[in-house]
């Protein structure tokens, strides 16, 4: 009975020994890198938190940021490069992560619109000055056969100051 107690144990030291061998040998096989938090944040300042809306994914503080700071982490110390990062944060979760559209066309339509409808406005409001300027200012209106000229309605004021006083004066 004690030879056979003996064995287990032998076995199982073995069986230990050759796990730790196997371990270490599978830890030196491992294709990941150490990767510094200076190159998380150097790719999370271009991508944009899923919860708080205008706010990098290195300066928010959620927990969705935190799991996407080690999600980046892990892709960078698989052998991803930054750009591979955010192309794979873009597909899965679309344009609002980064802030601006991928697409070249896209990027460059929604960059310049904000600039180019600024000019159009610029330069219709300098047409506007400028013809209101060459007019000599605003326009005056005209007196017409329609409108009273001004003597008249002095009269006509007048005339009706007359006859509330008489009024007035009627009913004391």
């Amino acid at each position: 009975m004690k030879n056979l107690l003996r064995i287990a144990l032998s076995l199982l030291v073995i069986g230990v020994a050759l796990s730790a061998v196997t371990l270490s040998a599978y830890a030196q096989d491992d294709p990941r890198r150490p990767v510094t938090d200076d190159e998380v944040n150097a790719v999370s300042k271009k991508l944009y938190c899923p919860v708080c809306e205008n706010i990098t994914l290195d300066t928010c503080g959620t927990l969705a940021c935190a799991q996407w700071r080690e999600e980046v982490r892990l892709l960078l110390s698989e052998g991803n490069t930054p750009e591979q990062v955010i192309e794979n944060f873009v597909a899965r979760f679309g344009d609002r992560v980064v802030g601006t559209p991928v697409d070249p066309t896209l990027r460059a339509l929604s960059l310049v619109t904000p600039w180019l409808l600024s000019g159009l406005v610029l330069l219709g409001t300098a047409i506007i000055f400028l013809r209101w300027r060459k007019e000599g200012g605003a326009p005056t209106p005209k007196a017409s056969a329609a409108q009273p000229s001004a003597s008249a309605s002095v009269r006509s004021l007048e005339t009706y100051r007359a006859r509330i006083e008489a009024d007035l004066a009627a009913r004391r």
